[in-house]
């Protein structure tokens, strides 16, 4: 590359050279201007031998930087298991996963308003007993999660227990669902769906009262076993 460089300058120059100059001197003088323009650029790169720089393949044994492993960890995490290669929704595999004893809690609430809140808390809601039949709701959609929720798989559920709470504080009923099972997927989605369909019987049973009720707040709380170990909403930083 320098021997390039220099052939344009030397062709630049304005030194005279006669016809009689010999190829030693120019030689020479090439020689001198390649030092000259090491001395001021460095020694020039590697070049392939049709003459363009190829980048080298990094080598496996390279050490990832700190910020490419938090990269790929993140990446790894985004990945969506009921998404297919070809982003097509599919129902994941679960052959070849550990037997596993799981267990999963949500919760929600329903605000209610001070004047449903007093009905509920009295028991004088026409429909009846609102708390009773939310949980019962609540059990039973526990148990038909997979036929609710296209991509869920068909589990044995070992226990599932509702609970329902009257806040006077929020003017609120806070639901807590549990779902338990021991075999080879989750069941976060049966919790989830106990609370949801405990909070939407709440709604059903009260909705001649009031228009303005609310479900708020449905969210996973905990969860064990499985290949993703325990989890805690409390100890998520």
């Amino acid at each position: 590359m320098y021997l390039r460089r220099a052939s344009l300058m030397l062709h630049k120059s304005r030194r005279p050279f006669s016809s009689s100059s010999s190829s030693h001197d120019i030689a020479s003088t090439i020689d001198e201007l390649n030092k000259e323009m090491e001395f001021v650029f460095g020694e020039a790169p590697p070049t392939s031998l049709t003459g363009s720089s190829e980048s080298q393949p990094i080598s496996q044994d390279s050490e990832i930087t700190p910020v490419e492993k938090i990269k790929m960890e993140m990446e790894n995490e985004s990945k969506l298991s009921h998404i297919s290669v070809k982003g097509e929704a599919q129902m994941v595999d679960v052959s070849d996963k550990d037997i596993s004893t799981r267990v999963a809690i949500a919760s929600c609430k329903v605000i209610l308003g001070k004047k449903v809140y007093d009905l509920v808390s009295a028991n004088q809601v026409a429909k009846g007993d609102v708390l009773s039949v939310a949980k019962i709701a609540g059990i039973t959609g526990a148990k038909q999660t997979s036929n609710l929720i296209p991509l869920c798989h068909n589990i044995n559920l070992t226990h599932v227990g509702v609970d329902l709470r009257l806040n006077p504080c929020d003017y609120c009923v806070e639901i807590r669902g549990e779902a338990a099972s021991t075999g080879k997927t989750g069941v976060e989605m049966e919790a989830l769906t106990a609370v949801t369909l405990a909070g939407l019987t709440v709604y059903d049973m009260c909705k001649a009262a009031s228009k303005h009720i609310q479900i708020t707040d449905v969210r996973l709380e905990h969860k064990t076993g499985g290949k993703s170990g325990d989890w805690s909403r409390e100890k998520k930083q």
